[in-house]
């Protein structure tokens, strides 16, 4: 992740994002975790790739198995231990998604939502590549982009940052096609259908690419 998700986007400020979140997006944040918490077993090992200050990691507390977020804020990790409580079954750790320092094959599912594998500014084939090494045979991965039947709303939520103070404005003359780029030098890309079809076919796995609630476009990739 860059240095925006790294402090300036990071802990309380990051929460504060989340409570400018429309009914819109708010309904779309919902689906996502809904999405993933619907492919989790009970006693599944989970990996959340970005987990902030845990938003969607505490509610799958209840799983039964062990929860693991990592991030490279140590703010937002540390507000994460404390949104989330200090519970066994959830760890946290400091580290980026291309590069887990985590042993092979620990996971049955691991998971980025909300334009994650956009957001870390890394390279995209790294970061499954290692999100399939640490799951376990018949694992799955899931990773989410926003679609672009949001953009409208998707645009609005970022004028409320922008107007509460937590970004630059949005520069309208480079702003489009998925693209959210504000003045004082942040970027929100997207990964359409195309690109993950492209990065799925990288690997001898199979995979299914799905929309959700009009607003999420998700890569789940079923390890071999």
């Amino acid at each position: 992740m860059d240095s925006y998700y790294d402090q300036k986007l990071a802990a309380e400020r990051l929460v504060r994002v989340y409570d400018l979140a429309t009914p819109r997006i708010k309904q779309y944040l919902q689906m996502e975790i809904e999405t993933v918490t619907s492919r989790i077993k009970s006693g599944d090992d989970v990996l959340e790739l970005g987990c902030g200050y845990g938003r969607a990691l505490k509610p799958m507390v209840s799983s039964g198995g062990s929860l693991f977020g990592i991030d490279l804020s140590l703010p937002s990790l540390k507000l994460a231990r404390e949104y989330c409580g200090h519970s066994d079954p959830i760890h946290f750790t400091a580290t980026i998604a291309g590069s887990l320092a985590l042993a092979d094959e620990g996971f049955d599912v691991v998971f980025g939502i909300q334009n994650g594998i956009s957001a870390f500014k890394e390279d995209r084939l790294t970061i499954i590549s290692e999100s399939l090494r640490v799951l376990i045979p018949g694992g799955r991965l899931l990773l989410s982009s926003y679609s672009e039947k949001i953009w409208d709303e998707r645009l609005h939520w970022f004028e409320l940052q922008y107007r509460a103070g937590l970004m630059g404005a949005i520069d309208y003359t480079r702003t489009g096609d998925g693209k959210i780029i504000c003045t004082d030098g942040f970027t929100a890309d997207t990964i359409d259908r195309e690109e993950f079809l492209s990065l799925a076919g990288q690997f001898h796995h199979s995979f299914n690419l799905f929309e959700v609630d009009d607003s999420s476009l998700f890569l789940e990739i079923i390890k071999s």
